[in-house]
């Protein structure tokens, strides 16, 4: 069985064996025959092809492509190893005179590969084009697309191509070899003709893959705008839909120290109506990139950074965004928000965003947004300024909300930009053991005409809110409510304490003053015609219900009836606090809060002077008496 074994399998390898060696020197000899043919066009490439001939067939190409006319100026240089290529320098490309003579640039150095078979056959066909320091100049127009009006194979491209089943249709006569496309030390110039507005991209480096007109495309382009470097990447599998404004497939990257973004989907550069895919941007640095984009918002500097991902699309009029996740400094907020945009109408952001925990500041330092520097003609104008442009309606929850030094849970709030009017609002929210609302309502001009606020709370610790705040002084602890009215009629960013009007009212149930004890107060009154509040600081003021009343204006504040009533005495209190020097002109009494009880505790007047928190007291005589006879 062995020795039948090794029969077979001889049988097998002995013709294999036969026409092997055959096949090894053929393939050898062809080798050798590619190979000497390689070497021997090279040797006399130079001496069979003029440098004229393609230097012509250059001009002529980027005459085809451009639809201008290419004029070159330096004397070309030819190359045949390793690769056939050809180097031209400063090259104009414009419109032939008869058409207005537009100039659309010009290229200091322009290098492309050509074949070398084809030269010798009198064609010319480039690819690997290598661009140095090119300076164009193109025109976006009123519908967002980049202007191809000249008749070039790109424009003629671009105008021809269909969309079918999804799919980028382009016919074969428009169809051309490309292939890869470097660009070295660039300058574009952009005039937007809708917006009136001219963009500069310097030091522009870029590496196209465009291997067909009607095959994908892949570009990396990093570009200075306004002293900032950014990097794009695009790619793409309908190249020429996404250039004629049409609906394409797109995959587009933005990184710069400033802002990263990203974008996959569906995308066109000329409408939003049929945006789909997913989104997310980055911003490290929101006051610096408003300075970079010479933009100004006062206040903004308590916003440092904002991010966000969502899936995005096209919905009526505008944009939904789905499962929207929204990061502002350390806060993180989830939701679902919309912009919509009719002609003739200021866009509107609109949705709900649910936050575990947030800081309230850059919600309010939203109302300080005012004019950018020069922009206050056009105001007067009646062009709008930055928050004319913009309406918003957004409603707002968070578990926990910090508000300055404020602490609140449980909030829901609103911000409902309109017109040239602003408010926000806290509908409901707990805080220091109570409830709170409040309304901040910013109007006219750009938010520069005035503002108000109104805030509401109940039943909250006011003790332990005043040893939050760190306030100084004898101040009723307790728990209470109150009920704040303020208006300006100035911009909220310049409105100081001088600069507001409005009511306070604020009650509470029991509690104490402390640093107010009435029975050393009597026994000073009694002694002394003025002394200072610290000699009767050695108790606590015990009230079982307090009653407190001012109005605000030009700087101070007008206390109405202070009524403070203990168990055994009543405080009451009257004048005018000038909070901006803590200045006090005060006129006061303490009697029995039990009429019976008048001989016992008879009625003390007093005048309060000085400066807060330790003002001076100087009882005051009554009809017939002097201070010393209380």
């Amino acid at each position: 069985m062995s020795t039948s074994r090794h029969r077979r399998w001889r049988r097998k390898i002995g013709p294999v064996s036969r026409w092997l060696p055959a096949f090894a020197r053929l393939s050898t000899v062809f080798l050798l025959i590619a190979l000497a043919l390689f070497v021997a066009l090279r040797v006399a490439a130079p001496y069979l092809i003029s440098t004229g001939f393609v230097r012509s067939g250059i001009e002529d190409a980027l005459s085809k492509w451009t639809g201008y006319h290419a004029e070159i100026k330096g004397s070309p240089v030819l190359e045949f190893w390793p690769t056939p290529r050809i180097t031209l320098n400063q090259i104009t490309i414009r419109q032939p005179r008869e058409n207005g003579d537009k100039m659309l640039g010009s290229i200091e150095s322009l290098s492309a590969d050509f074949s070398l078979i084809d030269a010798l056959r009198g064609r010319t066909s480039f690819h690997e084009f290598h661009l140095v320091r090119p300076n164009l100049a193109l025109t976006r127009d009123e519908k967002g697309l980049i202007d191809w009006s000249y008749a070039g194979l790109l424009a003629r491209a671009i105008n021809g191509v269909r969309s079918e089943n999804g799919a980028e249709v382009l016919a074969p006569d428009l169809d051309a070899e490309i292939g890869a496309v470097t660009v070295e030390d660039g300058t574009f110039v952009v005039t937007d003709i809708k917006s009136a507005k001219t963009y500069h991209f310097d030091s522009v480096t870029a590496d196209i893959a465009w291997p067909r007109l009607s095959g994908a495309i892949s570009a990396v382009v990093i570009a200075r705008i306004n002293g900032e470097d950014l990097k794009v990447d695009f790619a793409s599998r309908q190249p020429l839909l996404a250039f004629a404004g049409g609906n394409a497939e797109a995959r587009t990257s933005l990184t710069s120290n400033l802002l990263t973004a990203r974008f996959q989907g569906i995308a066109s550069i000329a409408s939003l109506s049929a945006l789909s895919g997913n989104i997310t941007a980055s911003i490290p640095d929101v006051p610096a990139l408003l300075t970079w984009s010479g933009k100004s918002i006062p206040g903004i500097a308590t916003l440092k950074s904002a991010s966000l991902e969502s899936d995005i699309m096209s919905s009526g009029n505008g944009l939904r965004f789905n499962n929207l996740s929204l990061s502002l400094n350390e806060a993180s907020a989830t939701g679902v928000m919309d912009l919509f945009t009719q002609p003739g109408k200021r866009p509107k952001i609109g949705g709900t965003l649910a936050f575990d925990q947030m800081n309230l500041k850059p919600f309010l330092d939203a109302f300080a947004l005012r004019l950018a520097a020069g922009e206050a003609e056009e105001i007067s104008a009646g062009i709008g300024g930055p928050l004319q442009a913009l309406d918003l309606d957004v409603r707002l929850s968070a578990r926990r909300a910090q508000m300055g030094l404020f602490e609140l849970s449980d909030v829901g709030a609103s911000v409902i930009v309109a017109g040239g009017e602003a408010k926000f609002d806290i509908g409901d929210s707990q805080f220091e053991g109570g409830e709170m609302t409040a309304h901040l309502e910013a109007t006219q001009r750009d938010f520069d005409g005035g503002g108000k606020l109104q805030l509401s709370i109940r039943n909250a610790d006011f003790a332990a809110l005043a040893e939050r705040l760190q306030l100084k002084g004898p101040l009723p602890l307790a728990t209470g409510s109150l009920d704040l009215d303020l208006q300006s009629p100035k911009a909220i960013w310049t409105t100081g304490l001088a600069d507001v009007t409005g009511k306070l009212r604020f009650w509470t149930g029991e509690g104490t003053i402390p640093g107010v004890d009435a029975a050393a107060l009597r026994t000073q009154a009694a002694e002394k015609p003025f002394f200072p509040l610290s000699a009767a600081a050695g108790g606590a003021f015990a009230f079982n219900q307090l009653n407190l009343q001012a109005d605000f204006a030009n700087g101070t504040a007008e206390m109405h009836d202070a009524h403070i009533a203990g168990a055994t005495q009543t405080l009451t209190l009257s004048g005018v606090i000038t909070y901006q020097s803590n200045g006090l002109a005060l006129s006061g009494s303490l009697e029995a809060t039990d009429p019976a009880k008048a001989a016992e505790l008879p009625l003390l007047p007093f005048f309060v002077g000085g400066s807060w928190p330790n003002p001076v007291i100087s009882p005051v005589p009554l009809f017939g008496n002097t201070p010393h006879a209380q």
